[in-house]
């Protein structure tokens, strides 16, 4: 490790520079396959039992059941791997998650009752292999300390964004194209196959800390027992609310239009915003900290989502729905930055899963909220979710900014996304 971070001190950072870090590609590129079912859950199991039920309101509440064990189960699955290994996680994992996949599928089609749905939806988020995390935690574990972390997690935010471009569109054109189950059943395979693909990458995953590391005075310390991961949480849950209400209200926006096709095309141009935004955080050389960013950051959020419930017209919304985009990376990419800082080694895997479980609990209740408001007013009332989910994050994170003052800040000085510099404490 000593030796990545010297060769990387002192030089600008760039994505070049990263994915010539020894050993990335052997985890970045299982990973890739692995991490295309997170984005391909929700609205496969969206479309799938609104077409059995021909209820938004029911499709949103199956799919938040989903999210919500999801979110739920992550920080566990996270805090197992930190003591674990990553593979003794995920192996048996992805088997469970294929099956619980395969026994909703199944009943949905069926038609079985809204309480078999919900009792299937539960095994089934709560075994979503968390495979973002683990490729943030092994590039932590790599790169501790070295300038190049930063750089990495906006990397990750542009790799997520990449596969919520992918992710929606593969699952929409299965659904309508293919068969209504069909984007839940390539999730499962792809799932079950880039899952143990990823796991079987073991030189790279970090060592298991067994109560070593993450521990204080013998006693193992929870991710979520550090301030600024709970405030980074309520952050995340508000980022959620609008990937849940942004999936549900374009489903419904595009059906009512009579272009029910086009719902993979217009949320993949809301996540194509995001990662144009990230790709360019990571290679401008920020000079304000990524707390003070996430302060501007977040508001412009806020705003973004203001007009969205207003549009009614097919591009105007795609635009709106790509601004939006622009709007949530700089949040992600600072939130992520901040866990390093903020989190001992030995926490690091859970406190990523808490923020994607956050981010997943409010996509559950974004879908959830969404789908009843549509089912009653109609689609355009559903792009409130978003602007309601994010204001209130908004508030909390302007009362409780000052936890996320890392706690390295005298050994580390911070000069933004990607340039990170050591500072000797001799």
């Amino acid at each position: 490790m000593a030796s990545t971070v010297n060769d990387s001190a002192g030089a600008r950072p760039g994505y070049g520079q990263l994915l010539r870090t020894r050993g990335a590609w052997t985890f970045l590129l299982p990973g890739f396959l692995a991490r295309q079912p997170f984005a391909m859950l929700t609205i496969g199991i969206l479309l799938l039992v609104n077409d059995t039920t021909g209820s938004y309101g029911t499709a949103g509440t199956v799919s938040a059941t989903a999210g919500v064990a999801m979110a739920l189960f992550a920080p566990q699955s996270g805090k197992l791997a930190d003591r674990f290994g990553q593979a003794a996680v995920l192996m048996p994992g992805v088997v469970v998650h294929a099956a619980a996949i395969s026994l909703l599928t199944a009943l949905a089609l069926l038609d079985a009752p809204l309480w078999a749905l919900l009792a299937a939806a539960v095994p089934a988020g709560a075994s979503t292999p968390q495979i973002g995390p683990m490729v943030r935690a092994r590039w932590a574990n790599k790169l501790e300390g070295s300038p190049l972390m930063s750089t990495a997690a906006a990397f990750e935010s542009v790799t997520d964004e990449f596969t919520f471009v992918i992710g929606p569109v593969l699952a929409t054109a299965l659904c309508t194209g293919v068969h209504p189950a069909a984007g839940l059943v390539a999730e499962a395979v792809l799932t079950l196959a880039g899952g143990l693909l990823f796991a079987s990458q073991r030189r790279t995953q970090p060592q298991p800390s067994r109560g070593a590391a993450g521990e204080a005075g013998g006693k193992r310390v929870s991710a979520l027992s550090v301030p600024g991961v709970r405030v980074l949480a309520i952050v995340m849950l508000g980022i959620g609310t609008v990937f849940g209400g942004m999936q549900v209200s374009m489903t419904a926006f595009t059906k009512e239009m009579g272009e029910p096709g086009l719902n993979g095309l217009m949320y993949g141009a809301f996540a194509a915003g995001n990662m144009i935004a990230g790709i360019v955080c990571g290679v401008v050389a920020w000079r304000s900290s990524p707390q003070r960013r996430l302060l501007l950051a977040y508001p412009l959020l806020v705003l973004a989502t203001t007009p969205l419930w207003a549009a009614h017209h097919m591009v105007l919304l795609g635009a709106l729905g790509m601004a939006v985009g622009l709007c949530i990376a700089p949040s992600l990419i600072t939130g992520y930055t901040l866990v390093e800082k903020l989190v001992p080694p030995g926490a690091r895997t859970e406190a990523f899963t808490w923020l994607t479980g956050a981010v997943g609990l409010g996509q559950a209740a974004g879908a959830t909220v969404g789908g009843r408001l549509i089912d009653a007013h109609g689609a355009s009332t559903g792009f409130l979710v978003p602007l309601g989910g994010t204001a209130a994050a908004l508030v909390v994170l302007l009362l409780l900014r000052k936890a996320l003052t890392p706690r390295s800040e005298s050994v580390v000085a911070a000069r933004g996304v990607g340039h990170r510099e050591p500072v000797s404490v001799d």
